[in-house]
């Protein structure tokens, strides 16, 4: 018999888009807080559902463990659950019926359940954490085992008399390192593993150095960390990497932080750090086009690892990016992309099309940007309304047939954009294939003025061309026909 069985609610064989990339990453924030709950003496498990086929599962570790808790504690590092997609938010209820019918307390804390928590309570949940979460879980879990008033913990939603009480809102932690590192013995690192050789990618694990994102992009929901930014200090990530480098063999790691190194000279204390404790990583992370232009910094996260950066380009026109309060300019995207690659970084964009008033000229100017500065890497959507956010606002009137997602993959227009949802995935597609053409092109310049430096991937990308001249041409043709029919 166990305290306390920690899960979490996504699943990656129910998003098939995540499942084919065969590159999953661990539970981070369920873990951080299973590790927090045993360092206060209580005993925990983990039903980590990433890598399996259905929720049904969790009941035979109920039934073996016993938990008098079972506390659904979602990844908020992981941008996958603020998506709030529906096949997760079902297997969420599915799991919560599953642990009140073996008499567990049933405690919930993810991006969806703080936005959605009246569907949480009604499918049966006792308690709903709504946005950081751990000190909170701790308290509640004091306060539970021996029959005190729970009114005044903060951050908490629960019913009493058929009411819905909400508690007032928690402070966040600011001193990130109280936490301990988190319990990652009770992770089946073995397990994704060998998923991950099925990508043929090298094995990555992912660490979050910071919390929160003090920008303001109107799109952007911040239901668990908010609107702030708190960060870890460069001796605690790297004791946590030498952690990890030793007990499991990883040096390859997602920093997925929001936004990395933002706090003035910590990226150079971080590598002072790796320096001092002989620890050799690579790694890849997400930032702004805007913090990218300060060479010092860049050349810092060089020289301890970096490998790739994940921009949020949006889009190539300056009126589309104006419109989300991004903060950053298309001129920006294009100086940090040439001293990127100048200083040999990896540079991915992220794309977003259909945002409220986007034009046929805004789409062309992105995708003339993609073709000219030739990325490394690219994932494009389209605008997604998430509750909490001032462009969830705007559209919500539209919302009522659909208000989520199924799954990652899903790209519905689900509010009267300038096209419809068909048009964007017919263009998601194009805007592909025009990309493979401008890395296949660059690389055949390549090869005229250096073929010995030509590598096999570049090799093929030339030979792609064949298909994607002819493709991209007749979905061109098509997107026009879809334009003209509006």
């Amino acid at each position: 018999m166990i305290d306390i069985l920690f899960s979490h609610s996504y699943y990656y064989k129910l998003d098939p888009k995540q499942w084919k990339n065969k590159t999953p990453f661990p539970p981070l924030g369920t873990i951080y807080a299973s590790s927090l709950m045993r360092e206060n003496n209580f005993t925990v498990g983990l039903f980590d559902t990433n890598l399996l086929d259905n929720p049904h599962q969790i009941e035979n570790q109920i039934k073996s463990q016993k938990p008098q808790f079972l506390v659904l504690f979602d990844d908020g590092f992981n941008y996958l659950t603020k998506m709030c997609l529906t096949n997760m938010r079902e297997a969420a209820f599915e799991m919560i019926k599953i642990g009140k019918k073996h008499n567990c307390t049933v405690i919930i804390n993810s991006s969806d359940a703080t936005d959605q928590y009246e569907k949480y309570l009604e499918n049966g949940a006792d308690f709903i954490i709504q946005g950081e979460g751990e000190l909170t879980l701790l308290e509640l879990i004091n306060s539970l085992k021996i029959n005190k008033s729970i009114e005044n913990i903060s951050g908490i939603v629960y019913q009493k008399n058929d009411s819905i009480i909400k508690n007032t809102k928690r402070t966040v932690l600011n001193n990130l390192d109280e936490l301990p590192i988190p319990a990652w013995d009770l992770v089946d690192i073995d397990a994704y593993k060998n998923i991950w050789k099925e990508s043929g990618k090298e094995f990555t694990l992912n660490i979050a150095t910071t919390r929160g994102c003090p920008f303001k992009c109107n799109w952007c929901a911040k239901p668990i960390y908010g609107n702030r930014y708190n960060s870890h200090t460069p001796e605690y990530i790297s004791k946590h990497l030498k952690f990890l480098s030793e007990t499991y063999g990883v040096n390859r790691y997602w920093m997925c932080d929001d936004i990395f190194g933002l706090k003035p000279n910590w990226v150079q204390e971080f590598n002072k750090e790796l320096k001092k404790k002989d620890l050799k990583i690579t790694y890849y992370i997400q930032s702004r086009a805007d913090l990218l232009l300060k060479e010092d910094t860049i050349d810092a996260l060089a020289e301890s690892g970096l490998e790739e950066v994940w921009i949020g380009a949006e889009s190539g026109s300056q009126t589309i990016l104006d419109a989300m309060d991004k903060g950053t300019t298309v001129k920006q995207i294009y100086e940090a992309t040439k001293l990127l690659k100048q200083k040999n970084i990896r540079i991915a964009f992220f794309i977003q099309f259909g945002y409220l008033g986007e034009t046929k000229k805004d789409i062309s100017k992105t995708v003339d940007m993609i073709k000219e500065l030739v990325p490394d890497n690219i994932g494009i959507s389209v605008s997604y309304p998430l509750p909490g956010t001032k462009f969830y606002d705007k559209v919500k009137d539209d919302l009522h047939l659909k208000a989520n997602w199924t799954d990652s993959d899903d790209l519905a227009m689900m509010f009267s954009g300038t096209f419809n949802s068909k048009y964007y995935k017919k263009l998601h597609r194009y805007v592909h294939k025009e990309y493979r053409k401008s890395q296949g092109f660059s690389n055949l310049k390549q090869l005229f003025k250096n073929p010995l430096s030509i590598v096999k991937s570049q090799f093929r990308s030339i030979i792609l061309l064949l298909f994607y001249i002819p493709s991209s041409f007749i979905d061109n043709l098509v997107l026009n026909q879809m334009e003209n029919k509006k």
